[in-house]
């Protein structure tokens, strides 16, 4: 009974091909679909006359014009006469399923294709030759296949072509030229079984587009092997002779030579023993848990690569990674000469707490505690400390600080007279000549930088999109208060990392008026992912820049990437245009995280949500929305959708929900 089923809507959409297509046989064509590859995971109401309100389908002008079914278990080989009644097709993303078999030949019939993703199923065979048919095509993605046999020149075809992603397949032989595609920005045939040199105008995608073959040239380390020219060598007439001659050279070595080989193999034997001592140097300074204040005194201030001025990637405090190391610690509180400031009556400073801190504690108790660094941030580096009863504050140690004692402290005071419940409370401060530090409460489940882009292993915890659309809205109500405080307040370092997280997963602004105490040396260049085009000096940076900085970090919630992520530097875009691309293109759909499209019934939430991020990231800082607006609709956005009963959980296969 259920083959009969099978056949049956295959039948009919072969029989109506002579017919002229239009929305009647467009969905017969997706009934056909979904019997012979998607089984019982896709709930469409097949009592609608119209597929335009079913999952995944998009019509325009009483035809379907997308389909999006990413990750929703089809599995099987997708049979002939389905997509030559799909003649209208714009965009077709299958990915992420366990499709089999080789591409079916009716897909050359779609002539409008543009966007094409077959990424991370199982097809097989050699890349059809249609697809070079297919001229209008945009972007193809095959990766994660099982395609076999050469790439083809035919690629050429398409001229149109932007991005061409074949990695991870089984494709042999060597790399075209693929110098017709003048527009190409992505390309990528990694982890396949190429072999040759790498021709000269694809070198310029990067190392990455070529690993896992055994291609040689640039941008590969690997040399390709020098091939003999013609009238420039000869060879020997006699290799055995030849063989003598080296063997007699190597035999000739002059007591100089012997003499340098000695003194270089005790020279390298040195320095061995010398790396090694350092390496067991540094790690019995990691094991120490402890820190007392003669030990502290007695350190020239500094812990190895504190200096360098780099930032270690999605850490919870102003990026990195949580790691024990109590002499790091130590090396953030330092007892050079003291000249100005409260003292606890040694002539040495004292904590400054302010009204909003519930726990109180001296400088001598913060040196007892036993400390993590939590890793290197915009403005300095944080540590965890875990003072003895038991409680856990956060201390950054700032860098660069170039403004005076008092300039320091009518601005620092201004910082911790902020209180809100979306700002990451400052609760004390220390200040000597050499020394800055700056208290603060601990947030338990670090950064969203750290939540969104650390754990990606099956252990990890998907962020759904109440919790991703709650800490947008819990950072936008921090910026806004901040903005409230006056027209030339500003937070000036916007970015995921200074957005910090409660146990309850909700957002807690951190890094506010820290732009206005350090040089502009401490604005490294990762900060330009989030940087208003407008904005030289950060510590300059407007309310306008701030809603810049916020437009981005809502980009980066939706669609997963960081600013900085490896795919959008190889294209030189940031990830404001490079979202602004995707839409123009018609595929907004892709532009999400795949871990967002597990839920159902927010896409059009999602939409809203990246116009509001488009409209913060608008080039001109007057075309952007001010920061209650931008609250405004967040707010809106979320409200309607909670009254409209909107499900934001993950899909859940059941066959007893079957709407058949």
């Amino acid at each position: 009974m259920r083959t009969q089923f099978f056949f049956i809507p295959v039948l009919f959409v072969v029989l109506i091909q002579v017919t002229k297509p239009d929305l009647v046989t467009d969905r017969v064509a997706l009934l056909a679909l979904r019997s012979s590859v998607g089984g019982r995971t896709l709930f469409w109401n097949i009592s609608s006359q119209s597929p335009c309100s079913w999952f995944g389908v998009r019509c325009e002008q009483n035809r379907v014009t997308g389909l999006r079914l990413p990750g929703v278990a089809l599995s099987g080989a997708i049979p002939l006469g389905i997509f030559g009644n799909l003649t209208q097709l714009r965009t077709l993303s299958l990915r992420l399923n366990s499709l089999t078999g080789q591409l079916p030949s009716d897909l050359a019939l779609c002539e409008n294709l543009r966007n094409l993703y077959l990424q991370g199923n199982r097809f097989s065979g050699e890349i059809p030759e249609f697809l070079f048919g297919l001229h209008d095509l945009v972007r193809l993605n095959l990766g994660g296949n099982n395609f076999s046999e050469e790439i083809s020149v035919g690629f050429n075809n398409l001229t149109r072509l932007r991005t061409l992603l074949l990695d991870s397949n089984s494709l042999s032989g060597s790399v075209p030229d693929l110098s017709s595609l003048q527009n190409l920005d992505q390309f990528n045939v990694s982890n396949n079984l190429l072999n040759g040199s790498i021709p000269k105008g694809l070198q310029k995608y990067g190392s990455g587009a070529f690993l896992g073959n055994l291609l040689c040239g640039q941008p590969l380390d690997k040399a390709c092997p020098a091939t003999a020219v013609a009238g420039n060598a000869t060879e020997p007439a006699n290799p055995t002779d030849e063989n003598k001659e080296e063997k007699e050279k190597k035999s000739k070595l002059s007591g100089g030579a012997i003499a340098g080989i000695v003194i270089g193999s005790v020279l390298g034997f040195l320095l061995i023993v010398l790396i090694l001592m350092i390496l067991c140097r540094k790690r019995s300074r990691k094991n120490r848990r402890s820190i007392d204040i003669a030990s502290i005194r007695n350190q020239e201030l500094g812990i190895p690569g504190d200096k360098s001025g780099g930032e270690l990637e999605n850490g919870g405090y102003g990026d990195g990674y949580s790691v024990a190391a109590a002499a790091a610690a130590a090396a953030m509180v330092g007892g050079g000469g003291v000249k100005a400031g409260e003292t606890n009556g040694t002539g040495a400073k004292k904590l400054v707490f302010f009204g909003n801190a519930t726990t109180v504690f001296d400088l001598e108790d913060l040196l007892r505690a036993s400390a993590e660094v939590l890793g290197k941030g915009t403005f300095g580096t944080a540590y965890k400390a875990v003072l003895e009863g038991g409680n856990a504050v956060a201390v950054k140690r700032l860098k660069d600080v170039t403004i005076s004692e008092r300039e320091f402290k009518d601005k620092i005071e201004g910082v911790g007279a902020m209180n809100h419940q979306y700002l990451v409370p400052l609760i004390a401060y220390y200040y000597s000549r050499d020394e800055k530090l700056l208290v603060y409460d601990y947030m338990p489940m670090g950064s969203l930088s750290a939540l969104l882009h650390g754990n990606k292993g099956a252990g990890r915890t998907p962020l759904n999109w109440d919790i991703r659309s709650g800490i947008a809205l819990g950072a936008a109500r921090g910026i806004e208060y901040l903005h409230s405080q006056g027209p030339n307040v500003s937070h000036g370092n916007i970015k995921s990392s200074n957005i910090l997280l409660t146990k309850s997963y909700e957002a807690r602004v951190s890094d506010f008026g820290l732009a206005q105490l350090v040089g502009p040396s401490s604005t490294p260049s990762r900060v330009t992912g989030y940087r208003a085009p407008e904005v030289t000096d950060p510590r300059k940076a407007s309310q306008k820049a701030d809603v810049y900085g916020f437009g981005v970090l809502l980009l980066e919630l939706l669609t997963g990437k960081a600013p900085t992520h490896s795919i959008l530097n190889e294209e030189g875009i940031d990830l404001p245009r490079w979202v602004q691309s995707v839409v123009r293109e018609e595929w907004t759909s892709e532009v999400f995280d795949l871990e967002l499209l597990r839920y159902q019934n927010v896409e059009e939430e999602m939409v809203q949500l990246l116009q509001l991020a488009v409209d913060c990231t608008a080039q001109y800082p007057d075309k952007r929305p001010s920061m209650s607006e931008v609250t405004r609709r967040i707010e809106e956005h979320r409200g309607s959708s909670l009254r409209e009963g909107i499900d934001a959980q993950p899909d859940n296969v059941n066959d007893a929900d079957d709407s058949r």
